[in-house]
């Protein structure tokens, strides 16, 4: 991990990131409680590493790079709406109000900016895997040599 990473992944627990990545950890193991929930708990868990150290990573969507899968289709689609009405909705909530209590800081706004990544992700987020930002370049530079 590059050191301005670290610095700013470091910064991002103090200033939120430890709790919303609680918020996503606790999402998962209510899922993994109700036994029904236990294909969004990957999802979750994921979404929680994410949550706690989110500078040097990003969120892709796999059908973007030709890779469609069960998370990409009608079942995706589905599965996403599920996730919304039972959980998308009140991660969300957190990440926006973090973000308005970060913005109101001058040092806060860039974390409050990737609250607000984090909160339009936590609305839909199968069908994304989480990559490294040079993953995720060389990723879209193979499409675009297509």
């Amino acid at each position: 991990m590059p050191v301005v990473s670290l610095v700013l992944n470091i910064l991002w627990v103090v200033f939120g990131g430890l709790w919303m990545a609680a918020a996503w950890l606790l999402a998962a193991v209510i899922m993994v409680i109700t036994i029904i929930g236990i294909p969004w708990a990957r999802a979750a868990l994921t979404m929680a590493w994410y949550a706690l150290l989110p500078f040097g990573q990003t969120a892709v969507r796999r059908d973007a790079y030709g890779r469609e899968d069960l998370g990409t289709g009608p079942l995706g689609t589905l599965g996403n709406i599920l996730w919304f009405v039972f959980a998308g909705w009140w991660l969300a909530l957190g990440h926006l109000i973090t973000a308005v209590g970060l913005a109101l800081t001058i040092i806060g706004i860039p974390f409050a900016w990737a609250h607000l990544k984090l909160a339009g992700l936590a609305l839909w987020p199968i069908g994304t895997e989480i990559v490294t930002t040079d993953e995720a370049e060389t990723r879209r530079r193979a499409v675009l040599m297509r």
